[in-house]
């Protein structure tokens, strides 16, 4: 990995010298004595042409030996490589994103794949913050690397998890959102029992009643309650605390803060997952790749290991025809709509 880093070094080096040297020959005030310095730099370039091939030899012969002789250690090898690529790339088109935005387009215009790109890359980076940070103290990296080969899903960050690890980890995160579902669905039930209006109480009831059977409800089964999401009693600023710290896991975030941050941020990230659904219905959900099909379903509650690409895609079409419907005000019923629409195994869910 040091020998890439210091090629990549070297050829930024040459690219700026070679820079250097196209602006000095179309100069019109270069004068015969520069010829002798440029030559020089002519064959300078050669040289360090030459030592880039030779480190690029050194590092196949490096990984062949990896590979024949430790190949676990390989593969843990190969996967650091691709990741620091991979995040490598994601900086280059967040800088871009973000350049994109300085000029005035805002986030919400933004295409969703930009979007989606912004907003993992964010999270990503929160959570390697504390790595960086331990790894600063001399020697230290030695201490990051231990925790790194035995603490991998909770000290890297996707880029850096092999195929198989992806899988494993996102089942053992969805399995801890699972965990809330039941509370949550406990809660909606209670909370029925305030609701004034006998015809929303019914319907209410009736949905919880159908999700706790292991029923999918239907879009318009859910729309019929949007009322009680915007206001009291299961409005962003009506719910309590309590049933904020069982939302929260169903987004990954943290449900140990204080109650007013723990609704700040469910309603901002709400938002953007609001945001992020009207993107994705401008663009068009048969647009997206099968990787790109999973990881949005995944991001909206559903475990999308455990089921086919078909039942993916229509889970989020389902999905979509629920948050296209919704307004700003209702973020509750998205929120609320993790547990609804992925508590129960995928059947033939109704659409209507």
């Amino acid at each position: 990995m040091a020998l890439s880093c210091s090629s990549l070094c070297r050829q930024v080096s040459l690219i700026r010298l070679c820079g250097f040297r196209t602006n000095v020959l179309h100069s019109p005030h270069v004068s015969r004595q520069t010829s002798l310095p440029l030559s020089r730099q002519c064959s300078s370039s050669k040289v360090r042409r030459g030592i880039n091939r030779y480190v690029q030899w050194v590092n196949s012969k490096y990984e062949d030996f990896l590979k024949r002789k430790f190949p676990r250690f390989y593969l843990l090898y190969h996967t650091f490589k691709e990741g620091f690529k991979s995040l490598f790339c994601d900086a280059k088109d967040v800088r871009r994103i973000k350049e994109k935005m300085i000029s005035g387009v805002k986030f919400e215009d933004l295409p969703y794949r930009d979007m989606e790109k912004l907003r993992q890359f964010r999270r990503d980076i929160i959570k390697a913050f504390p790595l960086v940070m331990i790894s600063i103290p001399p020697f230290a990296n030695y201490l990051v690397l231990i925790l790194m080969y035995f603490f991998p899903r909770q000290m890297l960050i996707p880029h850096f998890w092999s195929p198989r690890q992806q899988v494993e980890f996102r089942a053992v995160y969805h399995s801890l959102r699972v965990r809330h579902h039941w509370p949550v669905l406990k809660v909606l039930k209670d909370v029925s029992n305030q609701v004034k209006d006998s015809q929303l109480q019914t319907r209410l009831k009736d949905l919880c009643a159908k999700v706790q059977n292991g029923e999918n409800p239907s879009v318009s089964e859910i729309l019929a309650v949007r009322s009680l999401f915007s206001a009291h009693p299961l409005g962003m600023r009506s719910i309590s605390v309590d049933h904020m710290r069982h939302i929260s896991p169903l987004l990954f975030l943290t449900p140990h803060l204080p109650g007013f941050l723990i609704s700040r941020r469910l309603n901002s990230h709400g938002l953007e997952l609001l945001q992020l659904d009207r993107a994705l219905s401008r663009m068009g959900p048969l647009q997206l790749s099968d990787s790109e099909l999973r990881q949005a379903c995944y991001v909206r509650g559903l475990n999308s290991d455990s089921v086919d690409i078909k039942q993916c895609r229509d889970w989020l079409s389902h999905w979509l025809q629920v948050s296209s419907s919704l307004k700003d005000s209702e973020v509750s019923l998205l929120l609320h709509s993790m547990v609804l629409l992925s508590a129960n195994p995928l059947n033939e869910p109704s659409r209507c």
